[in-house]
């Protein structure tokens, strides 16, 4: 998967956990959690989504790696 790929990826999957979202705003540097206002169970089903989108499993212990838009492209592009 390369980095446009996951893009797509994790633009969808906000919009389907989050669609309050503005997706055409989206800043990558935005915080799942603090900046688009994810809590703890909107963040793990937008893990579980990513998962079922695209084959990457995001253990807990990465979590801290994808904290951020943009932490969270380059984990799938890395991986996927």
């Amino acid at each position: 998967m390369n980095e446009q790929e996951a893009r797509q990826a994790v633009h969808a999957a906000i919009g389907q956990v989050a669609p309050d979202v503005d997706l055409d705003g989206l800043n990558e540097e935005a915080r799942l959690q603090q900046d688009l206002e994810l809590d703890s169970l909107d963040f793990l089903r937008l893990m579980e989504t990513l998962d079922e989108a695209t084959g990457v499993d995001i253990p807990e212990r990465d979590y801290a790696h994808v904290a951020t838009v943009r932490g969270l492209i380059a984990y799938l592009a890395s991986r996927g």
